[in-house]
């Protein structure tokens, strides 16, 4: 039975903090973190959970080091520590990055069990819905 990463590989506990903005680019584009760290070359769904990871300091620290690299916003030059801060004080971050191993980790493989029971009852009731039917069989 196929795994219930396979349409969406990466753990939603870190679509908030990417998708957070770092402000506008130069033409007025708004910038999320996950673009910032795109454009830094470096892969925003392995360093959001390294980040996650890292006590409040470090990942703020670290989050200050990359941010202060990134020339596309033109606001980041003065605000990249007061940015940095704010993203890393994301509510969900340490509740939710704690779960990963718990309850986060056993709800998509029991939801896509109950998606296919459902799936094996209504194919059963269609079965025999059309098993009475006239005329299906001589």
């Amino acid at each position: 039975m196929p795994s219930g990463g396979i349409l969406h590989p990466h753990k939603p506990e870190f679509e908030r903090f990417l998708h957070a903005s770092v402000g506008e680019d130069r033409v007025g584009d708004a910038v999320t973190v996950f673009s910032a760290l795109a454009r830094l070359d470096l892969e925003p769904w392995e360093e959001a959970p390294a980040l996650a990871a890292l006590e409040n300091e470090a990942a703020g620290s670290r989050l200050e080091m990359l941010l202060s690299q990134f020339r596309d916003v033109p606001a980041l030059k003065q605000d990249y520590r007061l940015v940095a801060r704010e993203l890393i004080r994301l509510p969900e971050r340490r509740e939710r990055c704690a779960t990963i191993s718990g309850t986060v980790a056993k709800g998509p493989a029991m939801s896509s069990g109950v998606i296919w029971m459902v799936l094996a009852i209504l194919f059963l009731a269609m079965q025999m819905v059309f098993a009475g039917a006239p005329g299906s069989g001589q």
